[in-house]
Protein backbone atom coordinates (compact mmCIF):
# COMPACT_ATOMS: atom_id res chain seq x y z
CA UNK A 1 0.00 0.00 0.00
CA UNK A 2 1.40 3.36 -0.46
CA UNK A 3 1.91 6.33 1.45
CA UNK A 4 -1.40 8.24 0.13
CA UNK A 5 -3.33 5.89 0.74
CA UNK A 6 -3.17 5.49 4.57
CA UNK A 7 -3.55 9.65 4.74
CA UNK A 8 -7.23 10.40 6.88
CA UNK A 9 -9.29 12.24 3.68
CA UNK A 10 -10.49 16.16 3.94
CA UNK A 11 -13.51 16.96 5.06
CA UNK A 12 -14.50 17.58 1.22
CA UNK A 13 -13.37 14.09 0.28
CA UNK A 14 -15.50 12.12 3.30
CA UNK A 15 -18.12 9.97 1.61
CA UNK A 16 -21.83 8.91 3.29
CA UNK A 17 -20.39 5.76 4.77
CA UNK A 18 -16.92 7.77 6.14
CA UNK A 19 -19.87 9.93 7.66
CA UNK A 20 -22.03 7.31 8.91
CA UNK A 21 -18.84 5.86 10.73
CA UNK A 22 -17.48 9.29 12.21
CA UNK A 23 -21.43 9.41 13.56
CA UNK A 24 -21.70 5.77 14.55
CA UNK A 25 -19.88 6.56 18.07
CA UNK A 26 -22.07 9.33 19.49
CA UNK A 27 -25.33 7.58 18.54
CA UNK A 28 -24.10 4.80 19.84
CA UNK A 29 -23.32 6.68 23.55
CA UNK A 30 -25.93 8.96 23.52
CA UNK A 31 -28.91 5.56 22.83
CA UNK A 32 -26.73 3.78 26.23
CA UNK A 33 -27.32 6.96 28.38
CA UNK A 34 -30.99 7.74 27.55
CA UNK A 35 -31.70 3.79 27.47
CA UNK A 36 -32.40 3.82 31.35
CA UNK A 37 -34.81 6.40 30.95
CA UNK A 38 -36.79 4.46 28.05
CA UNK A 39 -36.50 1.21 29.54
CA UNK A 40 -37.97 2.71 32.77
CA UNK A 41 -41.07 4.03 31.42
CA UNK A 42 -42.02 0.86 29.19
CA UNK A 43 -39.90 -1.96 31.23
CA UNK A 44 -38.71 -1.83 34.92
CA UNK A 45 -37.84 -5.47 35.08
CA UNK A 46 -35.72 -5.70 31.83
CA UNK A 47 -33.84 -2.64 33.01
CA UNK A 48 -33.29 -4.24 36.13
CA UNK A 49 -32.11 -6.87 34.51
CA UNK A 50 -29.53 -4.71 32.47
CA UNK A 51 -28.41 -2.55 35.20
CA UNK A 52 -27.28 -5.32 37.22
CA UNK A 53 -25.75 -7.15 34.24
CA UNK A 54 -23.77 -4.08 33.33
CA UNK A 55 -22.88 -3.59 37.15
CA UNK A 56 -21.21 -7.01 37.38
CA UNK A 57 -19.40 -6.63 33.84
CA UNK A 58 -17.62 -3.59 35.11
CA UNK A 59 -17.29 -5.84 38.83
CA UNK A 60 -15.12 -8.13 37.22
CA UNK A 61 -13.32 -5.82 35.16
CA UNK A 62 -12.12 -3.39 38.15
CA UNK A 63 -11.00 -6.97 39.70
CA UNK A 64 -8.83 -7.49 36.12
CA UNK A 65 -7.79 -3.39 36.38
CA UNK A 66 -6.87 -3.58 39.95
CA UNK A 67 -4.54 -6.98 39.36
CA UNK A 68 -2.95 -5.61 35.97
CA UNK A 69 -1.62 -2.34 37.88
CA UNK A 70 0.00 -4.43 40.86
CA UNK A 71 1.59 -6.64 38.19
CA UNK A 72 2.06 -3.47 36.01
CA UNK A 73 3.53 -1.57 38.82
CA UNK A 74 5.68 -4.64 39.83
CA UNK A 75 7.26 -4.84 36.41
CA UNK A 76 8.11 -1.36 36.09
CA UNK A 77 9.87 -1.25 39.53
CA UNK A 78 12.00 -4.38 38.46
CA UNK A 79 12.92 -2.97 35.35
CA UNK A 80 14.18 -0.18 37.06
CA UNK A 81 16.68 -1.52 38.61
CA UNK A 82 18.17 -3.74 35.96
CA UNK A 83 21.31 -2.94 34.56
CA UNK A 84 20.68 -2.88 30.97
CA UNK A 85 24.08 -2.29 30.04
CA UNK A 86 25.02 -5.87 30.62
CA UNK A 87 21.58 -6.99 28.87
CA UNK A 88 23.07 -5.18 25.85
CA UNK A 89 26.25 -7.34 26.22
CA UNK A 90 24.52 -10.72 26.27
CA UNK A 91 22.52 -10.33 23.05
CA UNK A 92 25.41 -8.55 21.37
CA UNK A 93 27.85 -11.15 22.15
CA UNK A 94 25.08 -14.18 21.78
CA UNK A 95 25.83 -15.33 25.29
CA UNK A 96 24.88 -14.41 28.60
CA UNK A 97 28.33 -13.10 29.64
CA UNK A 98 27.59 -12.92 33.47
CA UNK A 99 25.56 -14.92 35.05
CA UNK A 100 24.23 -13.10 38.13
CA UNK A 101 21.24 -14.16 39.75
CA UNK A 102 19.51 -10.67 38.69
CA UNK A 103 19.27 -11.75 35.17
CA UNK A 104 15.38 -12.27 34.12
CA UNK A 105 14.10 -15.28 32.82
CA UNK A 106 12.91 -13.75 29.44
CA UNK A 107 16.77 -12.04 28.98
CA UNK A 108 17.69 -15.83 28.90
CA UNK A 109 14.81 -16.95 26.65
CA UNK A 110 16.01 -13.95 24.36
CA UNK A 111 19.91 -14.81 24.18
CA UNK A 112 18.79 -18.65 23.28
CA UNK A 113 16.43 -17.51 20.91
CA UNK A 114 18.97 -15.13 19.12
CA UNK A 115 21.34 -18.20 18.76
CA UNK A 116 19.03 -19.90 16.10
CA UNK A 117 17.39 -16.23 14.71
CA UNK A 118 20.35 -13.01 14.30
CA UNK A 119 19.80 -9.94 15.57
CA UNK A 120 18.17 -7.22 13.53
CA UNK A 121 21.21 -5.09 14.61
CA UNK A 122 23.75 -4.96 17.32
CA UNK A 123 23.16 -2.87 20.31
CA UNK A 124 26.91 -0.57 19.77
CA UNK A 125 25.12 0.43 16.15
CA UNK A 126 22.02 2.16 17.29
CA UNK A 127 21.27 5.58 16.72
CA UNK A 128 18.31 7.70 18.94
CA UNK A 129 17.08 10.23 17.84
CA UNK A 130 14.91 12.49 20.23
CA UNK A 131 12.28 15.34 18.76
CA UNK A 132 11.22 17.25 21.35
CA UNK A 133 7.84 19.41 20.34
CA UNK A 134 7.26 22.43 21.61
CA UNK A 135 5.15 25.89 21.07
CA UNK A 136 4.60 28.32 23.71
CA UNK A 137 6.87 26.70 26.03
CA UNK A 138 9.55 28.80 28.06
CA UNK A 139 12.64 27.48 28.86
CA UNK A 140 11.80 26.36 32.03
CA UNK A 141 9.80 23.68 30.37
CA UNK A 142 12.26 22.80 28.33
CA UNK A 143 15.67 22.98 29.61
CA UNK A 144 14.59 19.97 32.34
CA UNK A 145 13.37 18.02 29.66
CA UNK A 146 16.97 18.27 27.96
CA UNK A 147 18.97 17.50 31.61
CA UNK A 148 16.54 14.84 32.02
CA UNK A 149 17.82 13.02 28.75
CA UNK A 150 21.72 14.03 29.30
CA UNK A 151 21.35 12.26 32.77
CA UNK A 152 20.40 9.06 30.68
CA UNK A 153 22.41 5.63 31.52
CA UNK A 154 23.48 6.02 27.90
CA UNK A 155 26.47 7.25 25.31
CA UNK A 156 24.46 9.94 24.83
CA UNK A 157 27.22 10.73 21.62
CA UNK A 158 24.88 8.21 19.92
CA UNK A 159 21.81 10.39 20.07
CA UNK A 160 20.56 13.57 17.94
CA UNK A 161 18.49 16.54 19.67
CA UNK A 162 15.72 18.19 17.14
CA UNK A 163 14.13 20.76 19.30
CA UNK A 164 10.49 21.24 17.05
CA UNK A 165 9.09 24.83 17.62
CA UNK A 166 6.50 26.19 16.02
CA UNK A 167 6.77 29.49 13.65
CA UNK A 168 2.75 29.84 13.12
CA UNK A 169 0.24 31.85 15.26
CA UNK A 170 2.95 33.70 16.87
CA UNK A 171 4.46 31.05 18.61
CA UNK A 172 6.89 31.99 21.52
CA UNK A 173 9.74 29.05 21.89
CA UNK A 174 12.27 29.85 18.91
CA UNK A 175 14.67 31.71 20.92
CA UNK A 176 14.55 29.26 23.42
CA UNK A 177 15.31 26.21 21.26
CA UNK A 178 18.11 28.38 19.99
CA UNK A 179 19.58 29.15 23.18
CA UNK A 180 19.60 25.47 24.16
CA UNK A 181 20.60 23.97 21.42
CA UNK A 182 23.92 26.33 21.19
CA UNK A 183 24.02 25.36 25.18
CA UNK A 184 23.33 21.97 25.18
CA UNK A 185 24.43 20.98 21.54
CA UNK A 186 28.30 19.38 22.28
CA UNK A 187 26.68 16.89 24.30
CA UNK A 188 24.75 15.09 21.88
CA UNK A 189 25.65 13.51 18.44
CA UNK A 190 23.63 16.05 17.09
CA UNK A 191 21.52 18.92 18.31
CA UNK A 192 19.41 20.90 16.07
CA UNK A 193 16.82 23.82 16.45
CA UNK A 194 14.01 22.99 13.29
CA UNK A 195 10.87 25.46 13.55
CA UNK A 196 7.65 24.24 11.87
CA UNK A 197 6.10 26.51 9.27
CA UNK A 198 1.85 26.27 8.96
CA UNK A 199 1.91 24.13 5.53
CA UNK A 200 -0.90 24.13 3.13
CA UNK A 201 -3.35 20.63 3.97
CA UNK A 202 -2.14 20.83 7.67
CA UNK A 203 -4.38 20.78 10.85
CA UNK A 204 -3.03 23.60 13.46
CA UNK A 205 -1.29 20.25 15.56
CA UNK A 206 1.77 18.36 16.37
CA UNK A 207 1.59 16.24 14.00
CA UNK A 208 2.87 18.84 11.25
CA UNK A 209 5.64 19.87 13.45
CA UNK A 210 6.70 16.54 14.50
CA UNK A 211 6.78 15.49 10.73
CA UNK A 212 8.40 18.31 9.67
CA UNK A 213 11.05 17.74 11.64
CA UNK A 214 11.45 14.14 10.58
CA UNK A 215 11.94 14.81 7.27
CA UNK A 216 15.05 17.52 8.13
CA UNK A 217 16.31 14.11 10.40
CA UNK A 218 15.90 11.91 6.79
CA UNK A 219 17.65 14.66 5.12
CA UNK A 220 20.64 14.44 7.54
CA UNK A 221 20.67 10.73 7.55
CA UNK A 222 21.24 10.68 4.23
CA UNK A 223 24.11 13.56 4.25
CA UNK A 224 25.76 11.55 6.83
CA UNK A 225 24.89 8.28 4.96
CA UNK A 226 23.47 6.63 8.30
CA UNK A 227 20.94 3.49 7.41
CA UNK A 228 17.93 4.50 8.83
CA UNK A 229 17.43 0.85 10.36
CA UNK A 230 20.12 1.83 12.66
CA UNK A 231 17.69 5.00 13.99
CA UNK A 232 15.16 4.52 16.34
CA UNK A 233 12.69 8.02 17.04
CA UNK A 234 11.22 9.03 19.95
CA UNK A 235 8.67 11.93 20.24
CA UNK A 236 8.62 14.08 23.36
CA UNK A 237 6.53 17.04 24.53
CA UNK A 238 7.99 19.84 25.91
CA UNK A 239 8.04 18.31 29.81
CA UNK A 240 8.59 14.77 28.99
CA UNK A 241 11.46 13.26 31.01
CA UNK A 242 12.29 10.13 30.28
CA UNK A 243 13.67 7.72 33.19
CA UNK A 244 17.65 7.59 33.21
CA UNK A 245 16.98 3.64 31.67
CA UNK A 246 14.54 4.46 28.81
CA UNK A 247 17.11 4.91 26.05
CA UNK A 248 18.63 1.74 27.10
CA UNK A 249 15.86 -0.56 27.82
CA UNK A 250 14.50 0.56 24.19
CA UNK A 251 17.58 0.15 22.63
CA UNK A 252 17.15 -3.39 24.03
CA UNK A 253 14.25 -4.44 22.77
CA UNK A 254 14.45 -2.85 19.38
CA UNK A 255 17.42 -5.06 18.86
CA UNK A 256 15.75 -8.07 20.10
CA UNK A 257 12.66 -7.36 17.60
CA UNK A 258 12.40 -9.62 14.83
CA UNK A 259 11.87 -7.07 12.62
CA UNK A 260 11.29 -3.80 14.10
CA UNK A 261 9.88 -2.17 11.36
CA UNK A 262 6.73 -3.27 12.06
CA UNK A 263 6.80 -2.35 15.63
CA UNK A 264 6.17 0.91 17.61
CA UNK A 265 7.58 0.84 21.20
CA UNK A 266 6.03 2.71 24.19
CA UNK A 267 6.89 3.39 27.39
CA UNK A 268 4.58 4.27 30.18
CA UNK A 269 3.76 8.36 30.65
CA UNK A 270 3.15 9.31 34.21
CA UNK A 271 2.17 12.70 35.42
CA UNK A 272 4.17 13.13 38.41
CA UNK A 273 6.37 15.75 37.55
CA UNK A 274 4.45 18.72 39.07
CA UNK A 275 1.99 16.35 41.07
CA UNK A 276 2.38 17.92 44.37
CA UNK A 277 2.08 21.54 42.63
CA UNK A 278 -1.68 20.90 40.80
CA UNK A 279 -5.01 21.48 42.05
CA UNK A 280 -6.67 18.35 43.81
CA UNK A 281 -8.94 17.61 40.71
CA UNK A 282 -5.74 17.77 38.59
CA UNK A 283 -3.77 15.25 40.68
CA UNK A 284 -6.71 12.76 40.96
CA UNK A 285 -6.79 13.16 37.14
CA UNK A 286 -2.99 12.47 36.76
CA UNK A 287 -2.93 9.67 39.26
CA UNK A 288 -5.59 7.57 37.08
CA UNK A 289 -4.56 8.90 33.94
CA UNK A 290 -0.85 6.98 35.00
CA UNK A 291 -2.03 3.72 36.16
CA UNK A 292 -4.47 3.69 33.38
CA UNK A 293 -1.36 3.68 31.15
CA UNK A 294 0.38 1.26 33.82
CA UNK A 295 -2.90 -1.44 33.20
CA UNK A 296 -2.45 -1.08 29.40
CA UNK A 297 1.71 -1.91 29.41
CA UNK A 298 -0.11 -5.15 30.70
CA UNK A 299 -2.36 -5.78 28.00
CA UNK A 300 -0.30 -5.62 24.84
CA UNK A 301 -3.02 -6.35 22.75
CA UNK A 302 -4.83 -3.50 23.41
CA UNK A 303 -1.54 -0.98 23.47
CA UNK A 304 -1.30 1.39 21.15
CA UNK A 305 0.64 4.57 20.68
CA UNK A 306 0.20 7.63 23.07
CA UNK A 307 1.94 10.71 23.73
CA UNK A 308 5.93 9.63 23.96
CA UNK A 309 6.61 6.86 21.68
CA UNK A 310 9.35 5.75 19.41
CA UNK A 311 8.75 3.74 16.22
CA UNK A 312 12.33 3.04 13.67
CA UNK A 313 12.84 5.65 10.92
CA UNK A 314 12.75 3.57 8.43
CA UNK A 315 9.05 3.03 8.98
CA UNK A 316 8.31 6.26 9.61
CA UNK A 317 9.95 7.11 5.85
CA UNK A 318 7.47 4.35 4.87
CA UNK A 319 4.60 5.81 6.58
CA UNK A 320 5.57 9.47 5.27
CA UNK A 321 5.94 10.14 9.56
CA UNK A 322 2.73 11.25 11.03
CA UNK A 323 -0.62 12.71 9.89
CA UNK A 324 -0.82 16.10 9.40
CA UNK A 325 -4.66 15.83 9.97
CA UNK A 326 -5.61 15.26 12.67
CA UNK A 327 -5.10 16.19 16.39
CA UNK A 328 -4.45 13.26 17.79
CA UNK A 329 -1.12 11.65 15.47
CA UNK A 330 0.08 9.71 18.44
CA UNK A 331 -2.72 7.04 18.58
CA UNK A 332 -3.74 7.29 14.90
CA UNK A 333 -0.02 6.55 14.15
CA UNK A 334 -0.99 2.80 15.30
CA UNK A 335 -3.74 2.67 12.73
CA UNK A 336 -1.33 4.61 9.97
CA UNK A 337 1.42 1.78 10.13
CA UNK A 338 -1.17 -0.79 10.68
CA UNK A 339 -2.70 -0.36 7.29
CA UNK A 340 0.70 0.96 5.45
CA UNK A 341 1.77 -2.28 6.48
CA UNK A 342 -1.18 -4.49 5.44
CA UNK A 343 -1.78 -5.42 8.92
CA UNK A 344 1.82 -6.14 10.16
CA UNK A 345 2.43 -4.29 13.45
CA UNK A 346 2.32 -4.35 16.79
CA UNK A 347 3.13 -2.36 19.53
CA UNK A 348 5.74 -3.46 22.56
CA UNK A 349 5.44 -2.26 25.71
CA UNK A 350 8.93 -0.40 27.13
CA UNK A 351 8.31 -0.69 30.64
CA UNK A 352 9.90 2.10 31.98
CA UNK A 353 8.55 5.99 32.38
CA UNK A 354 8.36 9.12 30.46
CA UNK A 355 7.28 11.76 33.26
CA UNK A 356 4.66 14.06 32.38
CA UNK A 357 3.44 17.73 34.02
CA UNK A 358 -0.49 17.23 35.58
CA UNK A 359 -2.39 20.02 34.03
CA UNK A 360 -1.54 22.50 35.56
CA UNK A 361 -1.90 27.05 34.63
CA UNK A 362 -1.07 30.53 35.65
CA UNK A 363 -4.49 30.06 37.50
CA UNK A 364 -6.89 27.75 39.46
CA UNK A 365 -9.62 28.65 37.28
CA UNK A 366 -7.28 28.27 33.74
CA UNK A 367 -6.28 25.00 35.08
CA UNK A 368 -9.75 23.76 35.59
CA UNK A 369 -10.26 24.77 31.96
CA UNK A 370 -6.92 23.46 30.43
CA UNK A 371 -8.21 19.53 32.03
CA UNK A 372 -11.06 19.75 30.08
CA UNK A 373 -9.69 20.83 27.00
CA UNK A 374 -6.44 18.22 27.06
CA UNK A 375 -8.59 15.15 27.64
CA UNK A 376 -11.31 16.53 24.68
CA UNK A 377 -8.27 16.52 22.69
CA UNK A 378 -7.66 12.77 24.08
CA UNK A 379 -11.21 11.93 23.05
CA UNK A 380 -11.16 12.84 19.87
CA UNK A 381 -9.39 9.53 18.96
CA UNK A 382 -12.78 8.28 18.24
CA UNK A 383 -12.71 10.09 14.79
CA UNK A 384 -10.20 7.08 14.22
CA UNK A 385 -12.90 4.57 14.14
CA UNK A 386 -14.18 6.06 10.99
CA UNK A 387 -10.81 6.00 9.88
CA UNK A 388 -10.69 2.00 10.54
CA UNK A 389 -14.01 1.43 8.87
CA UNK A 390 -12.76 2.83 5.85
CA UNK A 391 -8.97 1.61 5.52
CA UNK A 392 -9.95 -2.06 7.14
CA UNK A 393 -13.44 -2.77 5.55
CA UNK A 394 -13.26 -1.73 1.57
CA UNK A 395 -12.66 -3.41 -0.92
CA UNK A 396 -8.90 -5.33 -1.95
CA UNK A 397 -7.50 -4.83 1.67
CA UNK A 398 -5.11 -6.97 2.34
CA UNK A 399 -5.43 -6.97 6.30
CA UNK A 400 -6.41 -10.05 8.25
CA UNK A 401 -10.37 -9.93 8.27
CA UNK A 402 -10.13 -11.64 12.04
CA UNK A 403 -7.58 -9.52 13.45
CA UNK A 404 -9.08 -6.49 12.22
CA UNK A 405 -12.59 -7.03 13.31
CA UNK A 406 -10.96 -8.08 16.93
CA UNK A 407 -8.89 -4.54 16.79
CA UNK A 408 -12.26 -2.34 15.41
CA UNK A 409 -14.37 -3.92 18.01
CA UNK A 410 -11.91 -2.77 20.86
CA UNK A 411 -11.79 0.37 19.60
CA UNK A 412 -15.44 1.09 19.28
CA UNK A 413 -15.92 -0.63 22.78
CA UNK A 414 -13.30 1.61 24.37
CA UNK A 415 -14.78 4.93 23.37
CA UNK A 416 -18.51 4.25 24.13
CA UNK A 417 -17.31 2.34 27.35
CA UNK A 418 -15.73 5.94 27.78
CA UNK A 419 -18.53 8.39 26.95
CA UNK A 420 -21.14 6.23 28.95
CA UNK A 421 -19.49 3.71 31.71
CA UNK A 422 -19.60 6.04 34.65
CA UNK A 423 -23.21 7.79 34.05
CA UNK A 424 -24.61 4.23 34.22
CA UNK A 425 -22.66 3.33 36.82
CA UNK A 426 -23.35 6.47 39.24
CA UNK A 427 -26.53 7.16 37.96
CA UNK A 428 -28.62 4.13 36.28
CA UNK A 429 -29.97 2.54 39.46
CA UNK A 430 -31.94 5.62 40.32
CA UNK A 431 -33.32 6.50 37.53
CA UNK A 432 -36.46 4.00 37.77
CA UNK A 433 -37.01 4.66 41.33
CA UNK A 434 -37.77 8.19 40.05
CA UNK A 435 -40.01 7.31 37.23
CA UNK A 436 -42.07 4.79 38.93
CA UNK A 437 -41.19 5.51 42.75
CA UNK A 438 -43.96 2.80 44.17
CA UNK A 439 -42.58 -0.37 41.42
CA UNK A 440 -41.12 -2.71 43.89
CA UNK A 441 -38.14 -3.67 41.37
CA UNK A 442 -37.25 -0.22 40.76
CA UNK A 443 -37.03 0.47 44.74
CA UNK A 444 -35.04 -2.80 45.04
CA UNK A 445 -32.86 -1.81 42.39
CA UNK A 446 -30.75 0.80 44.06
CA UNK A 447 -30.37 -0.97 47.68
CA UNK A 448 -28.63 -4.21 44.66
CA UNK A 449 -26.59 -1.66 42.82
CA UNK A 450 -24.87 0.10 46.02
CA UNK A 451 -23.97 -3.68 47.13
CA UNK A 452 -22.13 -3.99 43.82
CA UNK A 453 -20.47 -1.16 43.69
CA UNK A 454 -19.42 -0.40 47.38
CA UNK A 455 -17.48 -4.07 46.67
CA UNK A 456 -16.17 -2.59 43.56
CA UNK A 457 -14.54 0.38 45.46
CA UNK A 458 -12.78 -1.32 47.61
CA UNK A 459 -9.93 -1.50 44.97
CA UNK A 460 -9.73 2.61 45.48
CA UNK A 461 -7.33 0.84 48.31
CA UNK A 462 -5.18 -0.88 46.02
CA UNK A 463 -4.71 2.50 44.03
CA UNK A 464 -3.95 4.74 46.66
CA UNK A 465 -1.51 2.63 48.04
CA UNK A 466 0.32 2.33 44.44
CA UNK A 467 -0.24 6.20 44.18
CA UNK A 468 1.76 7.03 47.63
CA UNK A 469 4.35 4.41 46.01
CA UNK A 470 4.83 6.33 42.52
CA UNK A 471 5.18 10.23 44.33
CA UNK A 472 8.31 11.92 43.75
CA UNK A 473 9.58 13.30 46.76
CA UNK A 474 7.88 16.19 48.32
CA UNK A 475 9.10 19.33 47.57
CA UNK A 476 10.69 21.24 50.83
CA UNK A 477 8.40 24.42 50.33
CA UNK A 478 5.20 22.14 51.72
CA UNK A 479 4.81 21.00 55.01
CA UNK A 480 3.66 17.64 55.72
CA UNK A 481 0.41 17.86 56.41
CA UNK A 482 0.32 18.00 52.48
CA UNK A 483 0.26 14.12 52.43
CA UNK A 484 -2.78 14.02 54.58
CA UNK A 485 -4.55 16.33 51.17
CA UNK A 486 -2.95 13.53 49.08
CA UNK A 487 -5.35 10.96 50.77
CA UNK A 488 -8.23 13.22 51.14
CA UNK A 489 -8.42 13.95 47.61
CA UNK A 490 -9.65 10.36 46.64
CA UNK A 491 -13.31 11.75 47.58
CA UNK A 492 -12.89 13.56 44.40
CA UNK A 493 -12.81 10.41 41.82
CA UNK A 494 -16.39 10.21 41.16
CA UNK A 495 -16.57 13.72 40.46
CA UNK A 496 -13.65 14.04 38.37
CA UNK A 497 -14.79 11.08 36.62
CA UNK A 498 -17.99 12.36 35.73
CA UNK A 499 -16.98 15.95 34.57
CA UNK A 500 -13.81 15.58 33.07
CA UNK A 501 -13.18 12.14 31.45
CA UNK A 502 -16.99 11.12 30.68
CA UNK A 503 -17.81 14.81 29.92
CA UNK A 504 -15.00 15.18 27.61
CA UNK A 505 -15.78 11.45 25.71
CA UNK A 506 -19.30 13.19 25.09
CA UNK A 507 -18.50 16.26 23.89
CA UNK A 508 -16.38 15.23 21.42
CA UNK A 509 -18.13 12.17 19.88
CA UNK A 510 -21.13 14.39 19.38
CA UNK A 511 -19.30 17.18 17.62
CA UNK A 512 -18.05 14.28 15.59
CA UNK A 513 -21.38 13.72 15.36
CA UNK A 514 -22.84 17.02 13.59
CA UNK A 515 -19.06 17.32 11.46
CA UNK A 516 -18.44 20.28 14.05
CA UNK A 517 -14.38 19.29 13.78
CA UNK A 518 -11.69 20.00 15.53
CA UNK A 519 -9.10 21.15 13.67
CA UNK A 520 -6.50 22.85 16.14
CA UNK A 521 -4.30 21.25 18.76
CA UNK A 522 -5.09 22.92 21.85
CA UNK A 523 -1.44 23.26 23.68
CA UNK A 524 -1.95 22.12 27.52
CA UNK A 525 -1.11 25.09 29.46
CA UNK A 526 2.34 24.36 31.71
CA UNK A 527 2.88 26.57 34.65
CA UNK A 528 6.01 26.24 36.98
CA UNK A 529 5.81 26.75 40.39
CA UNK A 530 9.08 27.67 42.01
Amino acid sequence: MNVRDIEIPFVEERTWKYRFWEIFPGAVSWTILLMPLVLSIFNTTLFAVYIIGFLLIWFVKSIGLNIRSLQGFRTMSQQKKLDWQVLMDDIEAGEVLHDHKWIPRWHRQNVARLKEQPLCLPPSEVIHALIIATYNESRDILEPTIKSCLASKYDMKKVILMIAYEERDGAQSKQSALDLVKEYGDDFMHAIAVGHPMLPGEVRGKGGNVTYAGRVLQKYLEKEKIDPLRVIVTTLDSDNRPHALYLSALTYTYCSTEDPRYVSYQPIPMYTNNIWDAPSPMRVIATGNSFWNIVLSMRPHMLRNFSSHAQGMQALIDCDFWSVRTIVEDGHQFWRTYFRYDGRHEVYPIYLPIYQDAVLSSTYRKTLKAQFIQLRRWAWGASDIAYVAKMGFRKGSKVPRTDMVFKFARLVEGHISWATASLILAFGALIPVLVQPKNYVAQSLPHIASNIETLALAGIFITLFLSFKSLPPKPERYKRHRNIFMVLQWVLLPVTTILYNTFAAVYSQTRLMFGWYLGNFDVTDKAVKK
